[in-house]
C-alpha cells in the first residue's frame, strides 16, 4: 500500500546518546522535514494536532533518554498515530559501548545519566560512564525493539546520512527487508535480526584477477554463478526467508535486516546481498547496504 502522499509522514529518532542523533537529524532537515529535538512525550499528541493544520506533512521528532521517565507512553501514543492515519517510522542509533565511550572521551561531553565528571581518576571516570551506557540501554529497549535500527560503531557521518535518507525513500507500508553485507574483521553488525555466515564459500581474494574487484562486479558475479556451494547457500537463505517473512509481517515488524558476512566484507557477501536484493524486491520493500565498501 502506498502512502497518501496528503497525510502525515512522522519520523521518530530515538536512540544511544552520542549514537549520531544530531547528524540524522540534519539529513531529515535536508529532506524537508520540520525536525524537533528532544520533545517530551507528553507533548507529542498535542504537536501532531498542531501540525496536521500547518502547511507542513514531514514531521521529524528526536527523543532521548533525558525524558526517561515518559518514554513508556511512547508505543501506546505510535500506535494510535498510526490508527489515525499517520504514517510513522521509528528509526533507532545505536553504537557498542566501546565506541560510545570512545566519543564521550573525544568530545568531553557528560553523559545525561552520569556523574562521572565529578570524580577525577580516569579509571573511575569510565566505569560511571559504561553504567550510564548500560543503564541507557535497558530504558531505550522497548523503543529499540519496534524501530529500525542503525549500528553507527564504524560509519562515518555521511554513511549514516545515507543510510537515513535511503530509509525515508521507502514509502510502502509494508515490512521493508534490509540486506547487509560485512566483514567479521570489524564485527558484527549490531542491528541484524539474522546473521549469515559465508565464510566457508569459495574466496575470489585468491584469484589474483579478482582480488581487487567486488562482488557486483561481472567477473566475480560469472566466478560465483559457476560455483555449486554459492549456488545451495544462496538458495537455502532464499528458502529459510521466503518462509518466514509472512509470520514476521503479520507481527507488524516493520523492518527486519538480514546480515550476510565474509572476511572482507568485498566479495561473497556482497554478492549475495546483491543476489538477495534482487530476489525480494518484487514482492517486498528492499534496502541494500554494503558497510565496508560505503565506508570507503
Amino acid at each position: 500500500m502506498t502512502t497518501d502522499p496528503t497525510s502525515l509522514h512522522l519520523v521518530l529518532l530515538t536512540g544511544m546518546s552520542g549514537s549520531g542523533k544530531s547528524v540524522a537529524l540534519h539529513a531529515l532537515e535536508d529532506l524537508g522535514f520540520y525536525c524537533v529535538d528532544n520533545l517530551p512525550p507528553e507533548l507529542l499528541s498535542s504537536l501532531i494536532s498542531l501540525e496536521r493544520t500547518g502547511s507542513t506533512n514531514q514531521l521529524a521528532i528526536a527523543m532521548d533518554v533525558r525524558s526517561a521517565s515518559s518514554l513508556p507512553l511512547v508505543p501506546q501514543q505510535l500506535l494510535a498515530l498510526k490508527l489515525q492515519g499517520v504514517h510513522v517510522d521509528s528509526i533507532f542509533l545505536d553504537a557498542n559501548t566501546d565506541m560510545l565511550i570512545r566519543r564521550y572521551s573525544e568530545t568531553r561531553r557528560r553523559h545525561p545519566l552520569s556523574e562521572y565528571q565529578k570524580t577525577s581518576a580516569q579509571e573511575d571516570q569510565r566505569h560511571a560512564l559504561t553504567e550510564a551506557i548500560e543503564l541507557e540501554r535497558e530504558l531505550l529497549s522497548e523503543l529499540r525493539a519496534d524501530a529500525h535500527v542503525i549500528d553507527t560503531s564504524i560509519i562515518r557521518p555521511t554513511q549514516l546520512q545515507s543510510y537515513i535518507k535511503d530509509i525515508i525513500s521507502v514509502t510502502n507500508q509494508q515490512m521493508t527487508l534490509v540486506f547487509e553485507s560485512f566483514s567479521f574483521k570489524r564485527g558484527l553488525p549490531s542491528d541484524a535480526d539474522y546473521v549469515f555466515d559465508v565464510r566457508m564459500l569459495p574466496n575470489p581474494h585468491y584469484e589474483p584477477t579478482l582480488r581487487a574487484l567486488t562482488g557486483r562486479d561481472e567477473p566475480v558475479i560469472k566466478f560465483f554463478q559457476q560455483d555449486a556451494e554459492m549456488t545451495r547457500m544462496l538458495a537455502q537463505i532464499h528458502d529459510f526467508l521466503e518462509n518466514w517473512l509472512d509470520a514476521l509481517a503479520h507481527n507488524h515488524r516493520s523492518y527486519v535486516t538480514v546480515a550476510i558476512g565474509c572476511t572482507g566484507g568485498q566479495h561473497r557477501s556482497v554478492y549475495i546481498v546483491e543476489q538477495l536484493n534482487t530476489l525480494f524486491c518484487q514482492k517486498w520493500s528492499t534496502l541494500k547496504r554494503h558497510r565496508e565498501m560505503d565506508a570507503r
